[in-house]
């Protein structure tokens, strides 16, 4: 196999069950034999799901973590090593996570996973997709941008200015939510500003927040006990909600928000799939807030790596099995019947 030939890179999508040139691919028929990579710091609870899902389609998945992958030109002709695929290389891949490290660590495993993209491989979400949703303020700016509603939002290096935004908030009697700008699960956020009637000052940026001020306004509760949305979105649908339901203002599970089904309603699914879209993502989970005084609701954060555990809990159908028949049949399956066709 030669780099220039790319298009055979996975010389099983080209087998039998390809069927007759140009002949559609059904799921039945694409999945048996395919070797799917799961992207994985830890394993749990969501790695057995999707192992599941994907051995209930016929197909491999195998947990590798990124920071076990490696550049290495003399091993085979694309150049990685992916533990557990020999020469080869994995027919899909799923990101469920990727550990913090170094910038150079994390540099070379957002590398791997551009090589694979580069590669020919479907890599569930795209990397570039992932770069986006996990940078909060480049979440914030395109969401922004393409008129989506977010809170008014500031990305800041110098602590002199972040200051002055906080005063200038607080004095309008504005609550500042200060956020790592990589973070997840309501770790670190702090509410600065007018908290409570009481100015809440800035803390040291270099403690935390690797020097970055990323300050959103506050949106408060409408009631006791508050809530938000997360609606998942796959494939660009919006197919699932839920209230995330807590008597504290951070309502992410992981901080002990109790999780209840919610109606998907239009305008819910809309603002979730626009939002999606606007990230490029295979699959979302968005979080939603409402906003008093008749403002539109508020689009907090997108993630690019949703976890879906608590969701699943009150959602009725597999969730692990959607993700990865939309893998199979929006990611795979093109490139699949682009094989059969050139067989």
């Amino acid at each position: 196999m030669r780099p220039q030939d790319l298009s055979g890179a996975h010389s099983r999508l080209a087998g039998p069950a390809g069927g007759p040139k140009g002949a559609p691919v059904t799921l039945a028929a694409l999945a048996p034999g395919l070797r799917v990579a799961i992207f994985a710091d830890e394993t749990g609870w969501h790695t057995r799901r999707l192992q599941a899902a994907l051995r209930a389609r016929g197909a491999h998945g195998r947990c590798v973590d990124l920071a076990d992958c490696r550049v290495d030109t003399t091993a085979a002709w694309h150049g990685l090593v992916i533990p557990g695929f020999g020469r080869e290389l994995p027919d899909a891949a799923i990101v469920r996570g990727i550990a913090g490290g170094s910038f150079e660590q994390v540099t070379k495993r957002l590398g791997v996973l551009h090589a694979l993209r580069a590669l020919g491989v479907p890599v569930y979400n795209d990397v570039r997709a992932i770069e986006r949703s996990v940078d909060k303020a480049m979440t914030t700016l395109l969401l922004h941008a393409a008129g989506l509603p977010t809170p008014p939002t500031w990305a800041i290096e110098s602590p002199v200015e972040a200051q002055r935004i906080v005063m200038r908030e607080s004095a309008a009697g504005h609550a500042l939510v200060l956020k790592p700008l990589f973070g997840s699960q309501g770790k670190g956020l702090r509410l600065v500003g007018r908290v409570d009637g009481f100015h809440c000052a800035l803390p040291d940026l270099a403690h935390g927040y690797a020097g970055l001020a990323y300050l959103q306004r506050h949106v408060p509760a409408l009631g006791e006990p508050g809530f938000d949305w997360r609606v998942l979105v796959v494939g660009g649908r919006a197919v699932s909600a839920m209230r995330r339901v807590s008597t504290h203002w951070i309502h992410n599970v992981a901080q002990g928000a109790r999780c209840e089904p919610a109606a998907l309603d239009a305008d819910l699914a809309r603002l979730a799939e626009a939002a999606a879209r606007t990230l490029e993502l295979d699959y979302a989970g968005v979080d939603i807030i409402p906003a008093a005084s008749g403002a539109p609701l508020q689009v907090l954060e997108v993630n690019g790596v949703a976890a879906w555990q608590g969701l699943q809990r009150v959602t009725p159908f597999d969730i692990a099995q959607a993700l990865v028949d939309d893998l199979l049949t929006r990611r795979v399956a093109p490139r699949h019947e682009a094989a059969a066709r050139s067989a």
